[in-house]
Formats: structure tokens, sequence, C-alpha cells
């Protein structure tokens, strides 16, 4: 035991630690100083997180962490981020050009270490730079002015300044790239860039250009800045280019009467040298012929052009003269002096001096009678139909027209230019009659257009008018109608066509013969071709079946001239008759239905249809029903409806058949008969199943059981059976089943099949153990047969269990908890005391220590274990009383924690040993008696010279075994050393404090101690050595040369030209220099050894590309390791290497690719063109001198080439061109003066161009040919092609052709192509409206000026057939049967009927093609035998119905296009639609791989609680499933169910149904598994498998949903796939329930869903509980759920059970409770009753004087005469004094009198009120409502009071 002095002091020495704050440290791995390097600007971004601050606190408090205030120390932020953690964040942008480093103090306080005082941590932040300067230039001139011709040379320096360092400072000079690239160039010498003309200038191509200098940064990587500057240099001009033209009328035009001295053009020249602009004087030459120089001069100062003689445009060849004009500089110093010439073109107009002419004298000419409008006359082989006239424009323009019969005849064209081919046409075709007129005399003149002296020519036309035939039959009716039988035989005649003709002869009447019979019975009749008697060839077939086709249409054709002649046609409709040829046929192949015994009617009616194909309306089609067979005397038929009812109620026990079967089969024949001559019937089978009806209950075969048995029966254990037998005779009605109603209490089971009862599974029968203590069970057990729903019928028993009990209970720990002990503690304390219950009144119980389970670790949690260590041998149990003392001293150093096993047994049990075990933990607390210790010996460091204050050196740390584990460190040693460094005393991170220089210091030699926090403290001490280490501080320097280097442009690639040498004053790696050359002043083409500095050429050189280098060398030492760290230093230097020139190019010549193109009237000694020849070699050397001349192509000396000094070749013409016009091609070669010489040639082509002096000339069609074109041509027929040829070249022998615009618009009709000439029909053409058209085309020259030249052509339009074939039906049904190969169908398509009635040709081939609904290419057509057959097999599941659209056409050689909809005013289309006749071809599919289900203990024997279902995709028969289970049912995890015999689950063959076959009862568990299969007719099958839980009543979840039930069934496996992929479990449907509210009325607009959830790891079914947790973990993912359902609520579903458990004792006292208030209601009737006749008694005295005589005068109203006949009475009679009356007028008593006076009796209230029944004579108002707190009048007449004493 402790004294209490020394737990005084314990006390004290605990506060005292409590109440002693230690000071919080920074953690920053083992380094004094934070150094941190950023980079400027964005970069390192203001916000970003550069550093993560860490902190510890011995004490466990919060930390907070800052910035001391200082110069910079703005720049960051921290914040604190939790109790021990900090971020660092950048304040402020960092600029190293405004400052390259800060030194911050960073702060951490614990706050409790007083106001102002901090524990604090170094940070130095170092600012790296990076590019962001932009090269700035200094001050410059921006503007040069430099004359055309100076040399090359520097024209100006640039310099530009970068505040960046090391090379992002470095200024390289570029100039952008532009137009002047080639002239001026760029170097960067000594930081400057040096500008240089390179080039020739030019001020007549340029006069300003505009430099932009770049300085760009010498950057590597990342980011390259650059900065501009603008030059303008000014190009001042020297005298060096001939005039130019600036003005120059290339075509002008003069009349040919025009006066001598007439201006016709003017022209303006101006000096090339825009800067110099000298005089010019003009000249005029010839082109070659000379009569221009005589026509025509030139004014030499204005340069105006006029006439010098009079002019004739006839006496020209063109009608034009080209001049050449010469322009002349006046006062150049140039010789020769420079000019320039330029060609112009003068036409000559016209005037009017010629008569238009035709070409023939006279004209003969022919026309048909009754030629239609428009329809050109033929003229004769003799007559030209041409008129022409010489002159020009409107001088040429003339007029046609017809002086005599201008209203029959008409010319076209009426108006023409030049020169006109004419035709004379019809314009009245009504008096072109040859039985009238035979011959018309015209006069065809020709006049001019122009007003004034108008010219005209007139010839004679002869018009012979020629005989046509010009009737056509007419049939004597306009359409024949006949009516014929179906199934007529052959011979019959069908009908009779009669055509007249209006002609005489052979084309009149009696030469009309029948020709053609067209249509879709043609070939089925025969045609009498002399009479029009039309007759049955063949007969039978589906055309003559009028169920098939009922109306048939042809045409018939008749034709003068004994059938060679005119024809029409007419339409023929034949009709055909109805006969009886159909018998009636069902609909169905087989009825089938069903009959419960003892109902009246079927399940679903029975009703019989047929149908017969006969014609609807008649006797044929008419159908009557009856019923024949063994069986038909128990069923009636309506013969008209076919109605089917019993004729009484059915009796399942009079039928024969097995027990076993549950349905009876009764087999009947129907019979469908037409009332039609001969009379045809159908018969059909038809299949009655009568079904058993439950009429049997079930009986005990005892009234009651008794029983006892001992509490401690095993579970599962059978006690007894009950037995019960029913006396139905088929299953599942005589099938039983037992259950425990009530009264089990989980404890007690039930074999549903066997009836035994038994101990439920995991069932307790200890009294002790129940809450209640029960002793007696009283079971109700039933028994049910199988039937379901309502049918189903039960029996009851009582069984009765007595409980005997038995003494079994064991001891328990008393939780023993936790205790501490301070180490030391001395042997023999005690430690704490332990306790146990025993619920046995005898128990006798004994404690001990259990070594086997006792655990101990030490405070770094390890585990130790025996044999090392023993914990159960350090303390001692008392087995009595349970003390629990120290055994052995124990040490918290080797163990903190200690869990101890603890044992309780007690030793007075009955049944066994009886044991109890705990756990005591008991823990260790910490002495202070162990020194700091470092974790090394000794510590060696290195630091390099010249380090920064705070960079880290190295960190010591000392381990002190304590719990107190805080250490401070001290450095000691000599002072001059200590100041150099800093250790820091928390962390003991070592940093240097001052600079360190190893020149003087190479070691420094320390001590460090470290000492504990504890009172008293405790100290150890190690020896510190630092090695200072040598730096980088000397930079390389370059040895003077070379400087500058000249290298030949052939120096081969890889020759050394110079060595670069640098030197450096440091030693070892630092002094080892290597050698960088800058590749982009290098440009690639020169290489630098690293290591020796020899300089190489890289790349081949080229002097034409660049002349000169300057570069730029770099030269680093400690480049293998410092260049990536930044500890390498460098220097630069710059070399200027010019490249020499060597004779390597060619001469180029810039030779146009075109042709030259000049007339052959160009005169001699003018320049052809001028050309450049040039070399790219050095100008200043004869590399780049050129001589040039001809070497091919002048063998006639036609030209001439000379050059001049700049460059330029000049051709020109050294003789006359004229007749020489054609391609010529010169060969010029040009070659340099270096050596090697080089020379090149190129080809110059000069095209010498014809005049154009030959117009074109037609080849084809001749001159008034006709074309003749079917009307049906299609839009873009090429009609025929137009050829015609021109005797000039090139372009004035180039053809184009063009239509030529006429009054009647025929031209708009055709298209002309301009090229090839092929005439095209352009709009649709229509013979009956236009079958002439008269059109005119001009071919035409594409010379300047255009000749052409003219051809009319007559194109007449021919008869086609106009109407198209059409179908006599709008739809065709056709079947193909699915999967059915290409080929093996073939249906023929119905025929079409044509209604052409004129110029029919004859029977044409009609095709028929799908024009619509076979985008797949599914079917085939063969066009011409119209057989419609599949082109791939057909899938009815993927579409059971095609809808195709067929177009009938007579031109089969190209397809109709395509059409997307069906237009039933369309004859020519044909709507077929085809259906795929069924195969079994997919077998059933069920609708989940798994169904799973659940059934509740509650859950009645047959119940259908669940469905499986599969889809068949086939149709009809194909599609019908049956359902089987397969397989053994399995049963997992189950309890209860040992004694089940038979299969607990029937599957329904017909519906998938899966009904219960066992009884539940509670206690039962597990779930089933098994398999089902789903087969179809044709034994194609699937399977699937089933799982189904048993579960109690309260595992079920209640959802309420706001729908109903029959909404919800339809979305309910949405819900549960919903449902359980959010949950993870396995979601079952139990019950659907219309919502029913808590005090009992029903919500049809709610649904209580019943659902479980299954676990898919195991298949347990989850408890209410779980589910209930999960649905709240899952909120928000489950909100979308809920909303889409409307779910309102989630409960518990157990309230049903618990319902059904309690069902028979709430019927027993509801019964009692209805009996009693049943005797308390007539108790309170017959209270009342009592109360009514003794008030109405009392009422009745109070009220007989209430009305009196009009003499009263009471209260002013008249009741005073009868207070003295009653005493006391009156005083109840005032308004408000009676209770009585107040109720009567609450209670609305007095109504109107006829209501009182109805429901009056003796006995009733209502006697207060006055009725009319006690005085006949009282006049009472009908229907006035009483109220007798109203005022009373009008008074009633008096009347007989009486008055009975109380």
């Amino acid at each position: 035991m402790i004294s209490g002095t020394a737990k005084l002091l314990l006390f004290f020495l605990v506060l005292d630690i409590a109440y002693c704050n230690r000071p919080p440290r920074f953690l920053i791995d083992g380094q004094t100083e934070i150094v941190l390097r950023l980079k400027e600007g964005d970069e390192t971004p203001v916000g970003t997180l550069i550093y993560k601050l860490r902190g510890i606190d011995p004490d466990g408090d919060k930390l907070e962490f800052g910035v001391r205030k200082q110069s910079g120390s703005n720049v960051i932020r921290v914040e604190t981020v939790s109790a021990a953690e900090a971020n660092v964040y950048l304040a402020q942008p960092l600029d190293r050009e405004t400052r390259d480093e800060y030194a911050l103090v960073l702060t951490l306080t614990d706050g409790r270490l007083g106001h102002g005082n901090y524990v604090t941590q170094s940070l130095l932040l170092l600012v790296e730079d990076v590019n962001d300067n932009t090269p700035v230039f200094k001050p410059y001139q921006p503007t040069i002015s430099i004359k055309e011709d100076a040399e090359t040379g520097v024209i100006a320096t640039l310099e530009a300044t970068d505040a960046d360092e090391g090379a992002y400072g470095q200024v390289v000079y570029h100039l952008q790239e532009s137009e002047s690239e080639s002239k001026f160039s760029i170097s960067t010498l000594s930081g400057k860039g040096v500008i240089r003309l390179i080039g020739n200038l030019d001020y007549e191509t340029q006069t300003l250009h505009q430099l932009k200098v770049l300085a760009v940064d010498r950057a590597k990587q990342g980011r390259v800045n650059t900065g501009t500057a603008a030059l303008l240099v000014k190009v001042e001009d020297v005298e060096d280019q001939p005039p130019e033209f600036v003005k120059v009328q290339p075509v002008a035009r003069v009349a040919e009467d025009a006066p001598v001295g007439t201006p016709v053009l003017q022209v303006t020249a101006v000096d090339g040298d825009r800067g110099v602009n000298n005089p010019i004087a003009y000249s005029l030459s010839s082109n070659g012929i000379g009569e221009e120089i005589d026509l025509f001069r030139i004014e030499r100062q204005t340069g105006n052009v006029i006439t010098t003689k009079l002019l004739d445009r006839e006496s020209t060849i063109s009608g034009a003269y080209i001049l050449q004009i010469t322009a002349t500089e006046i006062g150049s110093k140039i010789r020769p002096v420079p000019s320039a010439t330029t060609e112009v073109t003068i036409m000559i107009t016209d005037v009017n001096d010629e008569t238009p002419t035709f070409k023939s004298t006279s004209y003969q000419c022919e026309v048909p009678e009754n030629a239609p409008t428009n329809t050109p006359l033929t003229f004769s082989a003799n007559s030209i139909a041409e008129v022409y006239d010489l002159d020009q424009g409107n001088n040429g323009t003339f007029q046609l027209l017809l002086k005599q019969h201008g209203e029959i005849f008409e010319v076209t064209p009426s108006k023409a230019i030049n020169e006109a081919t004419f035709l004379i046409r019809v314009k009245n075709s009504s008096a072109l009659d040859y039985e009238v007129v035979k011959r018309f005399n015209l006069s065809l003149v020709a006049r001019e257009t122009v007003k004034y002296s108008a010219k005209s020519s007139e010839v004679s036309v002869i018009v012979d008018v020629l005989d046509r035939n010009d009737n056509y039959p007419e049939f004597t009716k306009s359409i024949y109608d006949v009516w014929v039988p179906e199934n007529c035989p052959v011979g019959t005649t069908v009908a009779w066509v009669q055509a007249l003709d209006d002609d005489s002869g052979a084309f009149g009447t009696k030469g009309v013969r029948y020709t053609n019979l067209a249509g879709s019975l043609a070939d089925l009749l025969d045609l009498d071709a002399s009479t029009g008697v039309i007759t049955v060839k063949s007969s039978g077939g589906a055309n003559w079946d009028r169920e098939v086709i009922s109306r048939h249409y042809l045409t018939v054709e008749a034709r003068d001239d004994l059938g060679n002649g005119n024809r029409n046609t007419v339409q023929l409709v034949i009709n055909l008759e109805d006969v009886n040829d159909n018998a009636p046929v069902f609909s169905q192949s087989k009825y089938e239905a069903r009959l419960m015994e003892n109902e009246a009617n079927f399940e679903v009616p029975l009703k019989l249809d047929a149908r017969d194909g006969d014609l609807n309306g008649t006797k044929n089609s008419e159908i009557e029903y009856s019923l024949h067979g063994i069986a038909a005397g128990n069923f009636t038929i309506e013969p008209n409806t076919g109605v089917i009812r019993p004729k009484a109620p059915l009796d399942f026990e009079s039928f024969e058949g097995p027990s076993t079967d549950s349905t009876r089969i009764v087999h009947l024949t129907a019979r469908a008969s037409d009332w039609g001559d001969p009379v045809l019937y159908t018969e059909v089978p038809i299949v009655i199943y009568v079904l058993d009806a439950n009429d049997h209950a079930p009986v005990f075969e005892e009234l009651m059981y008794n029983k006892s048995i001992p509490e401690n029966i095993p579970s599962g254990t059978s006690i007894f059976q009950v037995k019960a037998y029913d006396l139905d005779g088929s299953s599942p009605n005589n099938r039983l089943v037992y259950r425990i109603q009530s009264g089990a209490s989980d404890k007690f089971t039930i074999g549903a099949e066997t009836g035994i009862i038994s101990i439920a599974r995991g069932a307790s029968l200890d009294p002790d153990l129940t809450q209640p203590t029960t002793i007696l069970y009283s079971l109700n057990v039933i028994a049910l047969d199988g039937a379901t729903g309502e049918n189903q019928k039960k029996a009851n028993v009582t069984v009765k269990i007595n409980i005997l009990d038995v003494n079994n209970k064991s001891p328990v720990f008393v939780n023993p908890g936790m205790v501490s002990i301070t180490e030391n503690t001395p042997v023999g304390t005690e430690v704490t005391r332990v306790r146990a219950k025993d619920l046995d009144a005898t128990a006798n119980l004994r404690y001990k220590l259990d070594p086997t389970s006792c655990r101990a670790q030490n405070e770094r949690g390890i585990v130790l274990t025996a044999p090392e260590f023993d914990c159960a041998s350090l303390f001692y149990l008392e087995e009595v009383n349970g003390v629990l003392t120290v055994a052995k001293t124990i040490d918290r150093e080797v163990v903190e924690i200690i869990n101890l096993g603890l044992i309780v047994e007690d030793n007075a049990s009955e049944t066994g040993p009886q044991i109890d075990t705990a756990e005591l933990e008991i823990r260790i607390e910490d002495v202070n008696d162990n020194n700091p210790k470092f974790r090394q010996p000794f510590y060696k460091f290195s630091v390099a010279e010249n380090s920064k204050n705070g960079v880290i050196i190295g960190g010591v740390i000392a381990d002190d075994a304590d719990k107190n584990k805080s250490v401070t460190y001290t450095l000691e040693g000599r002072d001059d050393l200590v100041k150099l460094l800093y250790l820091n005393k928390n962390s003991g991170d070592l940093v240097v404090a001052n600079r360190i220089d190893h020149e003087v210091y190479e070691w420094l030699n320390l001590t460090i101690k470290a000492t504990d926090a504890d009172d008293p403290p405790r100290s150890t001490r190690v020896e510190l050595f630092v090695q200072i280490l040598d730096e980088n501080d000397n930079s390389p320097v370059f040895l003077p040369e070379p400087r500058m280097l000249k290298v030949p442009e052939d120096t081969a690639v890889g020759q050394k030209i110079a060595i670069v040498e640098a030197k450096d004053q440091d030693s070892g790696e630092f002094s080892k220099i290597t050698y960088l050359l800058d590749r982009i002043s290098s440009q690639g083409k020169f290489s630098l050894e690293p290591e020796t500095g020899i300089l190489r050429v890289a790349e081949e050189l080229d002097r034409e590309t660049k002349h000169s280098y300057l570069l730029v060398v770099e030269a680093w030492d400690n480049y293998q390791y410092g260049y990536n760290n930044g500890e390498s230093r460098n220097a630069f230097k710059h070399i200027n290497v010019s490249i020499l020139d060597v004779n390597d190019n060619k001469p180029q010549l810039d030779l146009p690719k075109a042709c030259v193109t000049i007339t052959e009237f160009h005169d001699p000694d003018i320049i052809v063109g001028k050309f450049k020849a040039s070399d790219a070699d050095d100008p200043e050397t004869p590399n780049a001198q050129i001589v040039s001349n001809f070497i091919a192509g002048n063998d006639f000396d036609l030209f001439y080439l000379r050059q001049n000094d700049s460059g330029w070749l000049e051709v020109g013409i050294n003789r006359p061109l004229k007749g020489r016009h054609g391609n010529y091609t010169l060969t010029i070669r040009a070659q340099d003066m270096g050596t090697p010489s080089h020379s090149t040639q190129g080809d110059l082509n000069i095209c010498v161009t014809d005049l154009n002096d030959h117009a074109p000339m037609f080849l084809r069609p001749p001159h008034n040919s006709t074309l003749k074109i079917p009307e049906n041509a299609t839009i873009g027929s090429a009609l025929v092609q137009v050829i015609a040829r021109d005797e000039d070249v090139g372009p004035n022998g180039a053809v184009r052709y063009r239509l030529k615009p006429d009054s009647a618009e025929h031209y708009k009709t055709f298209y002309l192509s301009p090229v090839s000439g092929i005439l095209e029909l352009h709009l649709p053409l229509n013979r009956s409206k236009q079958k002439i058209y008269d059109i005119r085309i001009e071919a035409y020259d594409l010379g300047v000026p255009s000749l052409s030249s003219e051809v009319d052509l007559t194109v007449y339009v021919s008869s086609i057939n106009d109407y198209q074939p059409q179908f006599l039906i709008d739809e065709f049904i056709a079947n193909f049967t699915e999967n059915s190969l290409p080929g093996h169908e073939i249906l023929r398509l119905p025929d079409t009927v044509d209604r052409d009635f004129y110029e029919y040709e004859g029977p044409v081939q009609i095709c028929f093609f799908i024009v619509g609904g076979n985008e797949n290419g599914l079917f085939r057509l063969n066009s011409e035998t119209h057989e419609l057959s599949v082109s791939a097999p057909l899938d009815r599941e993927e579409q059971d119905t095609h809808l195709l659209l067929i177009k009938a056409t007579e031109d089969c050689t190209r397809a109709p296009n395509n059409q997307s909809f069906f237009d039933s005013s369309d004859d020519s289309l044909l709507k077929v639609i085809v259906k795929v006749t069924d195969i079994n071809d997919n077998p059933p599919k069920f609708t989940h791989r798994v169904f799973t289900g659940g059934v509740s203990t509650a859950t009645s024997f047959g119940t259908k609680f669940m469905h499986v279902k599969a889809i068949d995709p086939d149709h009809g028969p194909n599609s019908e499933i049956t359902y089987h289970l397969i397989g053994k049912v399995k049963m997992t995890l189950t309890e209860g169910l040992e004694n089940l015999q038979r299969a607990p689950f029937i599957v329904e063959k017909e519906t998938g149904s899966i009904q219960l076959n066992f009884d539940p009862q509670q206690g039962m568990k597990g779930y089933f598994d098994f398999m089902v299969m789903a087969n179809d007719t044709g034994g194609l099958q699937d399977v699937a498998r089933v799982f189904i839980y048993l579960l109690r009543e309260d595992q079920r979840v209640r959802f309420i949903l706001r729908q109903q039930p029959v909404e919800l069934r339809t979305n309910i496996e949405k819900f549960r796939e919903m449902l359980g992929n959010v949950t993870g479990a396995i979601v079952n449907v139990d019950e659907f329930k219309v919502h029913a509210n808590h005090d009992g009325t029903v919500d049809k607009t709610r649904t209580d869903l019943y659902l479980h959830l299954v676990n898919r790891r195991d298949n347990s079914i989850l408890e209410v509980a779980e589910v209930l947790k999960l649905v709240d973990q899952n909120t928000e993912k489950l909100d979308n759920v809920f909303k889409e359902f409307n779910v309102l609520d989630t409960q518990p579903g157990g309230v049903t059970a618990l319902s059904s458990i309690q069902k028979a004792g709430t019927t027993f006292w509801l019964t009692a409770s209805s009996l009693f208030l049943l005797l308390l209601l007539l108790l309170c009737l017959a209270l009342c009753i009592n109360q009514r006749h003794t008030y109405q008694r009392k009422l009745k005295a109070a009220t007989t004087t209430a009305y009196g005589g009009l003499e009263s005068d009471i209260d002013g109203r008249g009741l005073s005469g009868l207070s003295g006949r009653v005493p006391n009475t009156n005083k109840h009679s005032m308004e408000g004094s009676n209770p009585m009356w107040l109720k009567a007028y609450e209670n609305e008593w007095y109504k109107n009198t006829d209501e009182l006076s109805q429901g009056s009796d003796r006995d009733s209230l209502d006697e207060n009120v006055l009725s009319s029944a006690d005085d006949g004579n009282c006049p009472i108002e009908s229907n006035r409502i009483q109220n007798v707190y109203q005022t009373l009048p009008p008074i009633l007449p008096p009347r007989k009071m009486e008055t009975t004493e109380l």
C-alpha cells in the first residue's frame, strides 16, 4: 500500500509536470537553414506553394507559424493548415533585376512562450534569373538616303542592350524576312548590328525600303526575347530607264466618210526615270504595208493622231489599220537616246451603201393540207432561201415580210443582219384545205430598217397545197362496260365493239379493221378483226376468279385503210359476276376454352368466327353455325353469332379421369355452312377443359394434443406428430400441409408434409432465458389443402407443450477495465480486485491467472513474447477474493502495456465445467532514469568555402529511452570556430553562420552536448569534424588570335581552318576548357571541336547564299560536371569569316515559258522582248560576266539578239514577217568568262499570229434540212452535231457555235454546245402543242473582229405512246417464307392495261421496276416477266412485312426514279405488301439468366408467388412456350426442411408461375436453387436459374410509393435494377398492396411495395435494419430513383406477420368488445326513451297557453286572457325563459307546418308546435317557417286549449 505522504508528493509531481510547457521546434530534415531557389516572373506566379513547414510540440499544443517583419518579408505569406503544418506561398512577384535574394526569419509558437517570444528558423530565398527582359535599342537615325547606283558597303550601325545576365543578356542581330532581304544584310560586331548594302537598288522598282532589325538574346532554351527597330532607306533616282506609255487607246474608230484632219486618238508617255522626267517627242511609223503613213499623222508634242486623207472601209481587207507610235526622250545624256514603241488599231466604221438581195429570183414551195401551225413550207431544190446585205450594223439590218396572204403564212426570221436563211411557215392551218384552195401566190419583200433612205428588194413565191388523209375511226361508244359470270366457258361472247370512219373507200368505214386487244385478259380473249366481236378463248385461272380480280380493263384498237391507216382506241371494262364457289373458313384451326365446375359460363366467352370469300351481301357469303359430337347436348350455340354456352353448370366428378389430374377434357365439333347453292360448309374441333373446384375441408384425427419436454432438449428434436385427412378427389385439393398458426414463439416447427412437431433450429427452451419466463406453450396448428386463394380450406387443433427446468448457468466476469501503476512499484502492492457473477444460487467461484493469454508490448508497440518475457509472473491473483498484487519489479523501458488473462470457474456445476475468461489491461507509467545517447560515436561533415549563411552542413540526433524524449543541443569549442557555425538546439541541425575561407580553415573540430528535459537533467557529449571544400571562382580568357578568316567556298567539308585557344587560372576540372560554337551564328556551316578548339568546315559553303559569317565561340570551364547545375564559368569570342568566290554557278536565262506573240505585220527593228541573263557568282569577278548568241532556230535570219551592259538581252526583227505566221523556237546560249567557263541555253518561243480574214463555213447539216425526233426524247439527249471549218489559224480559225434568238422563241427548247456543236434537247416536247421548231445556228470564230456564218434547221416532233400502262388494283399481297433461299419462291405480279387511244404502234413490252422499299436489296424483280423473288433470305423477326412500290413503264431501257411514298392517283404504281411467313428458327430466351424471389414463413401452401418468363421472337404456334422444372431443387443453409419429401415448388407449364408446394413454418431458414427450361413447339429451348429465399415476415421492407399498383408493375424491373445497383444487393419483390392509412382507410393513389434484399456474397437475407442503413447511406445516389418513382417512405414490413400471428386473439377480443358495446347501447336507448317520455309530459303543461285570443295583451302580444286560467304557466312562454324552447330553436324543430304535421305523433316533442290537424278550420299558411322567438302575428283564430295539471 502507498502511504498518504507518498500520494501527496506524487500528486504535486504530476501537477508540476502538467504545468511545465516545453517549446516547439521546426522539422526541416536535419538542415539548419531553409534555402529555396525560385525563378523570377511568371515562372513562379504569385500564390505558388513554395514550401511546406512542419513543426512539433512535445506537449501536443496547436502551433502557429509566421514570418518576422523585416525588409522583404512581405514577399511570402505563411498559412497554418493544421495543428503542426503550414504552407508558405509566394505573395509578391519576383524580379531578379530588382532583388536577387531574401534572407527571412520564420517564427513558430505554441501560444505559451509569452508575448513576442518565438522559436525562429532562417529562410534564404534565392531569385534565379529567367529571360524576362527584351533587348532595347539605343537612339539611332531612322532614315537613310542612297542613290540607286550606290555600291555595296556599310550604311548604318545599331546597338541594343538587354538587362538580363549571361546568355540572356547577350544580343545577336537579324533582319526580318522581307522583299529587301536580298539587298541588305546585318552582322553582329562587338555587340552592335552593322547593316550593309549587298544588292543593286532600282528606283523604278522600289523607291523606299523599310528594314526591320531584330535584336535577339542568346537564350538556348525556353523563351527567347526579341527587340525591334525600323530603318527607312530612301532610294534616289538616276537616269537609266526608257520612256513609258501611260495613256494608250489600243483601238479607235473613225467613220469612212470622216473629213481630212479628223482627230482619231491621243497617246501619252513619260520618262521612265521619275526623278529625272525628261520631255517626250512622238513619231509615227507603219506596220510594214506602208499605206498607214499616207492616211494618218501624229503631232510631235501632244501625241494626237489625225487623218490626212478620205477613208474607205470597203477598200480594206479587215476594215482596220495598225499604227506604230514611238516616244523619244528630249535632252537625255544617254546615247542612243532612250525611246519606246507601242501599237494602236484604228477601225473604219461603215455607212449605208448596199441593198438587200435574194439569192434566187423566185421561189416554188409546197405544203400538205391541214398542216399544223408553224409547219415550214418546203422549197424546191433549185431555190436558195437566203438574203444578204453587205453593210454593217443597222445599215445591214433588214426586215422580211409577205405582201399577200399574210393571215395564212408568215416568214421567219422577220428581221436579220447582213445575211439570213429564211423560212415560210403556216400561220393559220384551218385555211389549208386541198378541196378549197390548191395554190397560193405570194410576194416576199426584204426592206432595210433604217429610218431614212431605206433600200429594199422583192421576189415572188408560189405555194402548192398537197392532199392528205385526215379522218380517224370513231367508236360508237366512249367506253364499253359488260358483265360476265366468273369461270365462264370457252366461246362465251363477252362484248361487240364497232367503229366508223368519215373517209371514203379504204380510208373510210369499209376499211376499218380491229387490229389489237390489250390489257390484263388480252391473251385469254379472241377479237374478230372484221366484226369486233370479243369471245372467251381460254377459261379458268385466277383472272376469271371474282374473289381474286372482280374487274378487268382492256383497250381495243381500230385502224382504217384495211388496218394500215389511222388508228383509234376505246376502253373495254369486263365485270365478273359472283357464283358460290368458296366454303366458309374458320379464323382458327382449333378452339379451346376453360370451364370451372359449378360455373354457368366459360372463364373467357367462347365465340366462333368464320369468313366466306364470296360476294358480301349475298346468300353465298351468309354463314350459319352448329355443334356436333357426343357431348354436344351439354352446350348450346347461337347459329348467327357462333357464341357457345353450357346449358347448365357441369360436375367435375361426373367425368372420368385420373385423380392426380385436376382437369377433364370434352371434345366437340363445330360446323359453319353458307346459304348458297349448293351449300358449302367447314368443320373445326373444339376442346373444353373442365376444372375441379375445392369443396371439402381437412379434418384432424384428434381434438387436442399434450406433451412435456425438458428445457435442455436439443434443437431439431422431433416431439410428436399430428395428422389430418381431406375427402377431395384430385390434387392439389386433397393434398394437405401443416403449419403452426400461433403460439410457437420461434421455438417449434412442424413438418409441412408429415405434421411432425420439432424443436426449432437454434431455439432454447430455458425459462430463465425467455422474457417473460415461459414453461407452457399452446400451439395452434392448422392443416391446409392445396387450393389457392379464397378456395383454400383448413382445419385447426390445439397442441400444449410443458417445459421441465434444468440447472445449467455459467459464471460471468464483471468488466475488469484498465489500471495504471508506476515502474519500479514495490512487490506486494495491490493493483486491483476482479469480480464475477453466477445466476445459480449454489455457485462456488474460484479465480486464477491464465498464462497462455497474457500479452505485453513496449512503448514502440512491439509485442513481447515468452520465453523471453513472462508477463504472468509479474503479478499474483488471490484465488478466493480476486485481489491482484505485484509479484516482481517492473521496468517501463522494457514493458509499457500488459494484457493479463483471467479465469473464473464454478466448482458447483451440475452440467460439466462452467468457466469464464476476461482480460485486464495494466499500463506502466514512466520515471526518468536514462541519459541521452547519440546515434553515432562522432560526426564528420563537409561544406564548400564561401557558402552563404544558412547553408545546411548536417545534423546530429541523440535519443532518450525515457518517456520524455525532448533533447537540447549545444556547441562547445574555441570561440573563433564556434562563431563560424550555428547549431539548432532543438533539432540538432548544423548550418553556416559566417563566411568560411578554405585557405584559412581546412577543418573545424568541435564538441556537441545533448541534455534531456527532466529534473534533474541528464547529458552526453560527442566529437564534431567539419571539412572545408574548395570552389571554382576564375573564368576562362581567350587568346587574341584568330580574329578574321578568309575561306574559299569550295573548301572541303571537315578541313581545318583555324585553332581557338583559351586559358583558366583554376586547377583540376575547374581549369579544363570546353569550346562551343554558336549554331545560329555559324548556321551549321562550321564545327568546333570542344576539347582542342579546332575550327573546321562542317557543311558545303556557298558564297552566293552567304558571303560572310560572324562566328560566336564560347569557352566553358568545368563544363562536364558544372554546366547543368550552373557551376561553370564562360567567356565569348567573335571570329569574322569571309567566303571567297569560285566559278561554280552556270549563267541563268530568264526566258518566258509561254509564246511571245506578235502579228505578221510587226515592223523590223522593233524589239520583240527583253530578257534577263544572270550569273549568281561574284559580279566583281569574270565568273559573273556573260556573253550570249543564237545557236539554233534563226535559220532565215528573221531575228537578231543584242546584249546591253546591265545583262539584259533584246530580241528584235531583222526583216518583215508578212506571210510567215507560225511558231519559231530560238535557242539562246549564255556563257560566263570564268575559269573553267560555264554555259547554259534556253528556248525562246515566238508566235507570229495570223490576221482574221476567213469566216467559218458549215460542213453539216445542209441548209434548210429537217431533223425528226420522237416526242418522248429526254432532256439532254443529243440530236445532231453541227460542224463548221475556218481556213484561218489560231484563234482566228477556232470555231464556236450558238443558237440565234427567234421571235417564236423556238431556240429556247434546245441547247447547242459552243465547242463540240452538239445540239441537245433543253425542254420537254409535247407534240400536241408544237410539232415543228425552226432554229438558226451561227458559227463564229474567235478572231478580232470576229467573222461568222449561219445555217437553218427544222426540227420535226414525231408521235409516241402518250399513256402509261395502268394497274387495276392499288395493293397486292405477296407471301414469302422466312429464310427461303433466292430462287426457291417466285411470284408473278398482276398484269397492267394500256389505255392509249391515238397513234398506237402495236403491242409493246411493259416492264416492271421496283422504285421504293428495296433499299436493302432484299428483293429481285424480272422487269420483263414480272416475276418477284427474294435476293437474300428474309428474317421475319427482323421485319415481318415489307412494302414495295412497283412502277410499270413502256421504257425498258432505264429504270424510273425511286419514290418515297405511294401515290394512289398514279395508276402505273402498284403497292406490293410482302408478308414473311414464319418458321420456327428462334429458340425461346428467358428475360433473365437468373430469377430471384422470396417466400415468407407466413405464405400459404399453394401460393403462386413469382413468375419466370421467356420470349420467343417467332409468331403463332412457333412462339408458344411451355415451362418445366429440370433437375433437383438444391437447398442451401436450410433449417427445418429435413423432412420435406416432395418438390418444394411447382412450375406451371403454360404460364411459368412458381407455386409453393409445401407449408413454410416459423423458424425455417435457407434458400433454394433450381433450373427451369422453356420449350417451344419445335423443340427449341432455353434454361435459366431460379433462386428462392425463405424469409421471415420481419425481414421485408415496405416502400410507400405515390403510384397505383398497375402503373408500378410495368416499371418494377427498372426499380429493382436501379435499387440493386446502388445497394449492391439482389432485390426481390414480394408483394404489391394498395396503401392503407393508419385510420384503416384505403388510399388508391399509393402502393405498398414489399421487398427483401439478399447479400450477393453469401446469399443471406439482409435484415431490415441493414437495408434501411443502406438506403440512408446512399440517399444522394437514390435521390433520382425515389423522385422518378415517387417514393414517399421506407419502413419495416413486419407488421403483416405480427397481425397474422395475433389474428386469433384479436378476433376474440373484438367479439367480446362488440357484445359489451351492444349491451351498453341498449341501456342508453332505454334511458333516452324514459327521459323523452317524461319531458313530453312536462312540455305539454308548459305550452298549453302559448297562444291566446286577439283580446289578450300580455306583454303587448294579446295573451293576458289566459294568465288567470293557468297559474304560473305563462312565465315559461316568454322568449328565452324556457330552456327546452332554446333547445328546440337550436335543433331547428320549428320548420314549415307541412314538415311538422307529417312527422307528428302523440309521443313526439313536435306537439309543441300548433298543427292544422288540431282544428280543420284553422287557416295555416303553407310552407311558412315558424319561429316562436320572432314576432307572432298574424294571430291565429281562437282555439280551444286544454290544461293538464302537473
